[in-house]
């Protein structure tokens, strides 16, 4: 039977780079914030040993999507080895700076993990993710949290579950780029998680993104000056290009979306709730998977 999960989108609602080690990733604080909005995975036990993507992702070859390079981790680990069939369905942009690809690639990960019986626990699956992307452990363990390193060292957090306006002004921002920028700063000193506000936090990309990319400017100007009194400054997300903006109320928050889709009928956007636990998790315990290796 198919094993269908959610792979959720993540927000960054602030980003510090604290430095730039010798190897040249840089250290960061950041907290993720989960959504309840995201891609939908669905995996198919196959009778061979094949793992093959089946959906068509333009500009992503099969050999090097993290699905399946996820998902060949996993059957590397397998006796008898497993095959799978991955049916990709993409709702958010890629280059968006939600975390989309990792996203997709922890679901992956948790749910072979659960359909095939592996039991690998939580720890080893967050190992595997991190030879895969930075951003793949916050998903394999399925909840908010805040982060430093490289963005692998987490600690879980409860926040208020709010809502949040994301806008997506319809280009792609390279990762690379950004993080190779010489206007970069680099040395943003470190917070403690207790100290956290938006007030007192940023993103230190949006200076180099606003100036590399006018359209995301545009977006971040755009949100700034339509938010109501009561709502949060307009912050990027990650690298971008999407931005976002947390709302008093889901209705407010489509209200101002639909107001900046007629505005800029290029920009693309959706409104979601921030969730403290993954709805990958809910989706497992539905299937009765929910006890098959996951342990922390």
């Amino acid at each position: 039977m198919p094993l269908v999960v959610p792979a959720p989108a993540k927000l960054n609602l602030f980003l510090h780079v604290t430095g730039r080690r010798e190897d040249g990733y840089h250290t960061l604080q950041t907290l993720f914030q989960l959504l309840d909005h995201g891609d939908l995975i669905t995996l198919t036990p196959r009778a061979d040993n094949r793992i093959v993507r089946t959906s068509v992702l333009p500009g992503v070859p099969a050999e090097t999507d993290l699905v399946v390079r996820a998902a060949e981790a996993l059957a590397a680990r397998a006796t008898p080895p497993f095959g799978v069939d991955i049916e990709v369905i993409k709702q958010l942009p890629m280059g968006g700076g939600l975390g989309g690809g990792s996203s997709d690639a922890a679901s992956v990960l948790v749910g072979l993990n659960a359909l095939w019986g592996l039991k690998l626990s939580r720890d080893e699956l967050a190992q595997i993710g991190l030879g895969l992307g930075a951003d793949v452990p916050v998903f394999v363990r399925a909840h908010t949290a805040f982060a430093q390193g490289v963005g692998e060292e987490l600690t879980p957090v409860e926040l208020p579950e709010r809502a949040y306006l994301v806008l997506h002004p319809g280009c792609e921002v390279s990762t690379a780029r950004i993080f190779n920028a010489p206007a970069l700063t680099r040395d943003t000193p470190g917070l403690r998680i207790a100290d956290f506000s938006h007030a007192t936090t940023r993103n230190d990309c949006e200076p180099v993104v606003r100036e590399l990319f006018p359209a995301v400017a545009d977006a971040l100007d755009w949100l700034e000056r339509n938010l109501p009194p009561d709502a949060e400054g307009a912050r990027l997300t990650g690298t971008g290009a999407c931005v976002f903006a947390a709302l008093p109320t889901v209705v407010e928050a489509e209200e101002l979306l639909g107001r900046a889709l007629m505005a800029h009928p290029d920009w693309q956007g959706f409104v979601a709730r921030g969730v403290n636990r993954s709805p990958l998790e809910a989706a497992l315990a539905q299937a009765g998977l929910v006890d098959a290796g996951l342990a922390h």
